[in-house]
C-alpha cells in the first residue's frame, strides 16, 4: 500500500495546501494559458465545422462569403453574450449557473445535463477526430490500432489532469501554438494571393444570391444559407468554457475572463471564417480520403514556391499533424469543464456530493474520472466512428447556449432601469435568436440520423439527477428535525470550573460532522450505552475543503467559523453536565485521512480510548443510500480496525 501511494504521488504530484493563499495564486491561470486550455475545443472545431457548412452549399459556392461573415459574426455575438455571464457569475458555473439562477432549478438541470453529455462527447469526438487525422498519415494497416490508441490517449489525459489544470495546459501549449502560427500564416497568405479577385467576391456573391432567389424564391435561398450555417454549428462549441471556469483564472477574474474570451473569439472567428473564404477562393473540391482542409492547404502550400516536393509534403504533414494535435488538445476542455459542471450540480444536490471532492492537488478528481471512463465507454460503443460521434455531439451545446442567453434576456428585462440595459438586452436577444435557430434546424436535420439518441441520453441523465435530488431532500428534511432540537448557542460554562481531562481515564473520541443533531445523537448514545464509564470526551471535526468551500478565503473562513462554533457547543454541553471535554479540528481535502490523523494523535495521548461516530440507517436500502451515505465513517472504521484500534458506529434511523 505504501509503495502504491508513493507511485501515485509521483504520477499526480505533491499535495498542495488548500489553506495557503500562495497555493491559490500558484494554481490560478493567466488569460493566455486559459486561452490554450479552454479555447482549444472551439479552435479545433475549425477542423470540421467550416467544412460541414461549406459542403452544404453544394454548387452555390459564391454564397460562402455570406457564410464566412455570418460565422465570424456569430462567434463574437455568442462571446459577447457570455461576457455578460462572466460579469454576473464571477465564481464560474457558466450555462448551468445562469439557467439555475435566472430561469429556475429545472431549466438549470436541463442545461447541466446537456453540458455533461456534451463534455463527455467533447472528449470522445475530439480524440477520435484527432486520431483519425493522425492515422491518415500512416499506412492502411495501422487502422487496426486506432481504437486502442484512442483509449490509451484518454487514459493518459485523465492521468495528466490529475496533476492540475495549469500543469495539463503547459504540456499541451506547444501543440496549440504550433496550430495557431501555421494556420495564421497559411490563411493570411492564401487570401492575400487572391487579393486581386477580392473585388469580385462581393458582386459574385450578390449575383449568386439574386439568381437563386429568382429561380427558387428568396425564402428558399435563405433556407439554403440557414441550413449550411446550422450544419456548421459545431464551429461554436467551446465558447462557453471560460464562463464555466472563471473561478480558475488569476485575479482580477472578470477582466481576465473577458480577455480570455476575446482571445478565443478572435482566433476562432479568424480561423473559421478564413478557412471558409479559402475554400471559396481556391475552389476547393472534396477528395476521397482527405478533409477539405487538407485539400485547400495543399493548394496553398503548392503555391508557396518551396521548390522541393518533399518540402511541400513535409509542410502539409505538419499542418495536418498540428490539426490532429489540436483536436486532442480540444479534448482537454471536456476534462476541465465537465468536472466543474458536476461540482456545481453537486452543490445543488442534483448529483452525489462526492463530485465536489478535491484531490490533494486540488483537482475535482471524481469528475475527471467520470469524464475519462465515460469517454472510453462511448469510444468502445461507437468504435471511434467520428461520423456517429459528431451527430451525437450536435444538439446539446446549442440547447445550453439558448438557455443561457434566454436567461440573460430575462435578467436584463427585469433590470430595465439599469444603465445600458437596452444594449445588453439586445445583444442577448440577438444571440438567443441565432442559437435557438441553429438548435431547431440542427435537431430537425440530425434527429433521425442519431440526434434522438443524444436527447434520450440527456433525458436519462436528468431522470437520474431527479432521483438523487429527491433522496437528498428527504434525508435533509429528516436531519433538519434532529438539528432543530439542538439549535442555538452553547450553554454557558465557567472555564475555571470546567472538569479537567485525565489521560489515564476512559476516553470517548466522538467524530462529529456538519449536522449537529447527528453528532449529538452519537454523544447521547455513548452515555446511554456506557453510563458513567467514559470520563473524558474529545470531539474531533474535519472541515472538508471541497470545490464549494474553496471558492475564496472568505468561504474558507466561514467553514472554520462553523466548525469552531459546533465544537464549542459539544464541549460546553459535556462540561455543563460535569464531564471533562475538549475538541480538535483539522482541515483538508481528504476527511478520512484528516480524521485518521486526529484519532492517531488523541489515542497516543489517551491510550484507554474508543472512537464513536453516527451511521445513518435507512428503512429502504438501495444503491443510492449505499453510494451517497456513510462512506466516510465506514472507511475510517476499517482503517482503525486494521491498526487494532476500536471504533463503534452508532445507528441513527432515517425514514
Amino acid at each position: 500500500m505504501a509503495e502504491l501511494s508513493r507511485w501515485w504521488r509521483y504520477l499526480a504530484g505533491k499535495p498542495l495546501d488548500p489553506l495557503s493563499p500562495a497555493t491559490r495564486h500558484a494554481i490560478a491561470v493567466a488569460p493566455v494559458l486559459a486561452w490554450v486550455g479552454l479555447g482549444a475545443d472551439g479552435l479545433s472545431s475549425s477542423c470540421y465545422g467550416p467544412e460541414e457548412a461549406f459542403l452544404a452549399l453544394g454548387s452555390h459556392t459564391p454564397l460562402a462569403l455570406f457564410l464566412a461573415l455570418a460565422t465570424s459574426a456569430t462567434v463574437f455575438i455568442i462571446a459577447l453574450g457570455y461576457n455578460q455571464v462572466i460579469e454576473l457569475f464571477p465564481t464560474g458555473g457558466g450555462g448551468y449557473r445562469v439557467a439555475t439562477a435566472l430561469l429556475g432549478p429545472h431549466p438549470g438541470l436541463v442545461s447541466g445535463a446537456a453540458l455533461l453529455v456534451d463534455y463527455v462527447l467533447t472528449v470522445s469526438t475530439s480524440l477520435a477526430s484527432g486520431v483519425d487525422a493522425f492515422f491518415s498519415l500512416l499506412p492502411v494497416g495501422a487502422q487496426a490500432y486506432k481504437l486502442a490508441t484512442e483509449v490509451g490517449i484518454v487514459a493518459a489525459m485523465t492521468m495528466l489532469n490529475f496533476r492540475g489544470m495549469k500543469e495539463s495546459i503547459l504540456v499541451l501549449l506547444p501543440i496549440f501554438m504550433g496550430f495557431v502560427v501555421l494556420h495564421l500564416g497559411l490563411i493570411t497568405y492564401g487570401v492575400a494571393v487572391h487579393a486581386g479577385a477580392i473585388g469580385q467576391v462581393v458582386p459574385g456573391a450578390v449575383h449568386e444570391a439574386s439568381s437563386i432567389s429568382q429561380a427558387i424564391g428568396p425564402i428558399a435561398m435563405l433556407a439554403l444559407l440557414m441550413r449550411a450555417f446550422s450544419l456548421g454549428g459545431g464551429t461554436y462549441t467551446g465558447l462557453e468554457a471560460v464562463s464555466n471556469n472563471v473561478n480558475m483564472l488569476a485575479e482580477p477574474r472578470v477582466p481576465n475572463g473577458k480577455w480570455t474570451m476575446f482571445y478565443m473569439a478572435t482566433s476562432l472567428a479568424f480561423t473559421a471564417g478564413g478557412i471558409i473564404l479559402l475554400y471559396m477562393l481556391w475552389h476547393a473540391k472534396p477528395v476521397e480520403g482527405q478533409t477539405l482542409n487538407a485539400v485547400v492547404f495543399a493548394s496553398v502550400i503548392d503555391n508557396l514556391g518551396l521548390g522541393s516536393p518533399l518540402a511541400r509534403h513535409a509542410l502539409l504533414a505538419a499542418v495536418l499533424a498540428f490539426e490532429a494535435g489540436l483536436l486532442l488538445v480540444g479534448a482537454q476542455t471536456g476534462f476541465l469543464d465537465g468536472p466543474t459542471v458536476l461540482s456545481n450540480m453537486a452543490g445543488d444536490h442534483w448529483v452525489p456530493r462526492h463530485f465536489r471532492d478535491l484531490s490533494a492537488r486540488l483537482v475535482r478528481q471524481n469528475g475527471v474520472m467520470v469524464m475519462g471512463v465515460s469517454s472510453v465507454l462511448i469510444l468502445l460503443w461507437t468504435h471511434g466512428d467520428v461520423s456517429v460521434l459528431v451527430v451525437l455531439y450536435s444538439i446539446n451545446v446549442f440547447l445550453t447556449f439558448s438557455l443561457s442567453l434566454f436567461g440573460m434576456c430575462v435578467y436584463w428585462w427585469k433590470h430595465r432601469g439599469e444603465s445600458g440595459w437596452v444594449r445588453r438586452f439586445g445583444l442577448s436577444l440577438l444571440g438567443l435568436t441565432v442559437t435557438a435557430t441553429v438548435l431547431v434546424i440542427t435537431t430537425i436535420e440530425k434527429f433521425t440520423a442519431g440526434g434522438w439518441l443524444t436527447l434520450l441520453v440527456t433525458g436519462l441523465v436528468i431522470l437520474f439527477c431527479i432521483l438523487v435530488k429527491r433522496h437528498y431532500s428527504a434525508t435533509r428534511a429528516e436531519l433538519a428535525h434532529a438539528d432543530a432540537m439542538f439549535a442555538g448557542s452553547p450553554p454557558a460554562v465557567d472555564p475555571a470550573q470546567a472538569p479537567k481531562l485525565d489521560p489515564a481515564k476512559p476516553t470517548a473520541i466522538v467524530l462529529v460532522g456538519k449536522h449537529r443533531g447527528v453528532s449529538m445523537h452519537a454523544l447521547l448514545w455513548v452515555q446511554r450505552l456506557f453510563p458513567g464509564h467514559f470520563q473524558n470526551f474529545i470531539f474531533l471535526a474535519v472541515g472538508e475543503v471541497d470545490a464549494q468551500s474553496y471558492e475564496g478565503q472568505e468561504t474558507l473562513h466561514r467553514l472554520q467559523q462553523t466548525i469552531g462554533e459546533a465544537l464549542q457547543y459539544y464541549v460546553a454541553t459535556c462540561q455543563r453536565h460535569g464531564l471533562a471535554a475538549e475538541s480538535r479540528a483539522a482541515y483538508g481535502t481528504n476527511p478520512v485521512m484528516e480524521f485518521t490523523r486526529l484519532v492517531d494523535g488523541v489515542m497516543a495521548e489517551y491510550p484507554n480510548s474508543v472512537c464513536f461516530a453516527s451511521k445513518l440507517i435507512f428503512s429502504h436500502v438501495n444503491f443510492l443510500t449505499a453510494w451517497l451515505h456513510n462512506q466516510t465513517p465506514n472507511e475510517i472504521q476499517n482503517r482503525l480496525h486494521v491498526q487494532g484500534k476500536q471504533m463503534v458506529l452508532l445507528p441513527m434511523n432515517v425514514a
